[in-house]
């Protein structure tokens, strides 16, 4: 089957794409989703004073607000009515795997399958919400505490400011759940990337612009563009790279017949994380700067403006920090989406084994030692693609928006959007050949 389906994705072509008008519809309804969402990044949230906000921003932008705003497309730069983004539901959804982990009952409703699986995706809503009102007051209360930045402070301002920018979050929500059923998949993705991807074009043309002023020298830039270009070449590597374990079933009777045993493959991944390392080492390293820039600096005691310093971007200690928060969430968000002991009782449910490896707790035992020294792989590869450019950025000024993360976010997202689109042209192919050999049989059958 698996090399079918590989002859199968080699004979896609243009003509194969020009056929498939199920894709085409899907790939129109994505487009007209994330147009909605890059409209909704520019409407900006009533009761502000654009000015003034824009003056504070500009103050903040190296901290973690940066880093919101990167996600978001720019809707925090403008505090638009998406300013809070896909992050609160991408916080419930971690912090429901970590309870489907160390809950009993949350545990058994994920082993139910499907009907389990839709009740623990309605808790992430619930938790989506929760977060999100909390982030919206938060938001709320420090647009208050800032000079001028609120036309008419009070409790009007704060009920219409959470109950915007949670419609906003729960409305992307939807968004993302309807381009992962109509459209490509991977909705919440999607989103994400389209934040990233749009706020390229102005950090390539900021970057441009500081060649041209002679604030960066055209060596540096092109020794950047080399860099970007090496770093994508090894995302889309490392990506791709799986080490799979052979997979053995025993030979089975079914009545009078004996069927041959047959051979599979358990794919693990080099990365089994993806880039959710990246993302909270940046947003917990990013949030004491963010902390000290809403606080005064004479109310600072010495030692805080000492550490606040030492953690600020491309210091030597933010980037040690960074480097040991990467590969820490690298190890703990792999051990929370990958149960060894689950896959290997499945295994043995089913009858497969790993050849010279007993069934059971001796297979879960291998599963993880694999898996841990592969971990370390990944982890070694995420501190690279994500320190390497982030020197470059804190040593040359350049935007954050060509940082490691964000390169890591659009490759990766783009590589699952190319296998999404190959899987439905692959589909589409065994649709086609299975009409052809139904309209063979009626012939012999006449």
């Amino acid at each position: 089957m698996a090399s079918a389906a590989e002859q199968l994705a080699s004979n896609l072509n243009f003509s194969t794409f020009a056929k498939a008008e199920d894709l085409k519809k899907r790939l129109w309804f994505t487009l007209a989703a994330l147009l909605v969402y890059r409209l909704g990044t520019h409407i900006p949230l009533p009761g502000l004073n654009p000015e003034a906000y824009a003056q504070a921003f500009r103050g903040q932008a190296g901290g973690i607000l940066g880093l919101f705003n990167m996600f978001s497309g720019g809707a925090v730069e403008r505090m638009a009515i998406f300013a809070l983004g896909i992050m609160p539901y991408i916080s419930a959804s971690i912090i429901v795997q970590l309870m489907t982990s160390v809950v009993p009952a949350l545990e058994n409703l994920k082993k139910e399958g499907e009907q389990g699986r839709k009740i623990i995706n309605q808790y992430t809503r619930y938790g989506t919400v929760i977060l999100g009102a909390l982030q919206a007051y938060g938001i709320a209360a420090g647009l208050e505490s800032g000079q001028g930045l609120v036309v008419d402070p009070g409790w009007f301002f704060r009920v219409s400011t959470v109950l915007t920018l949670l419609g906003g979050t729960m409305f992307l929500m939807w968004l993302g759940e309807q381009i992962t059923s109509r459209g490509i998949g991977n909705g919440i993705s999607l989103i994400i990337f389209a934040g990233i991807a749009a706020g390229l074009p102005t950090a390539l043309a900021g970057t441009l612009e500081l060649g041209r002023t002679g604030a960066l020298s055209t060596p540096l830039i092109l020794l950047v563009i080399i860099v970007a270009i090496a770093v994508i070449a090894i995302i889309v590597f490392v990506e791709r790279a799986q080490r799979r374990l052979l997979i053995q079933y025993p030979k089975r009777q079914v009545g009078n017949r004996m069927f041959q045993g047959d051979t599979s493959h358990l794919p693990l991944k080099l990365n089994t994380s993806g880039v959710i390392p990246a993302i909270f080492a940046s947003s917990l390293l990013l949030l004491p700067a963010t902390i000290a820039g809403f606080a005064s600096t004479t109310a600072m005691p010495s030692w805080a403006t000492s550490i606040v310093a030492a953690l600020g971007h491309g210091q030597p200690l933010y980037m040690v920090l960074y480097a040991a928060l990467i590969a820490f969430f690298a190890f703990f968000y792999t051990a929370i989406v990958f149960n060894p002991k689950d896959t290997a009782d499945n295994l043995k449910k089913h009858g497969g084994f790993i050849p010279g490896i007993r069934p059971g707790e001796r297979t879960a035992e291998y599963i993880d030692y694999v898996l841990t020294r592969i971990t370390v792989i990944g982890a070694l590869y995420l501190v690279f693609v994500c320190i390497l450019p982030e020197i470059l950025v804190s040593q040359t000024g350049i935007p954050l928006a060509l940082g490691g993360t964000s390169l890591l976010i659009v490759v990766s997202v783009t590589l699952d959007t190319v296998a999404q689109i190959q899987g439905h042209l692959i589909a589409q192919q065994y649709e086609g050949l299975i009409k052809k050999s139904k309209l063979r049989g009626g012939k012999r059958g006449r």
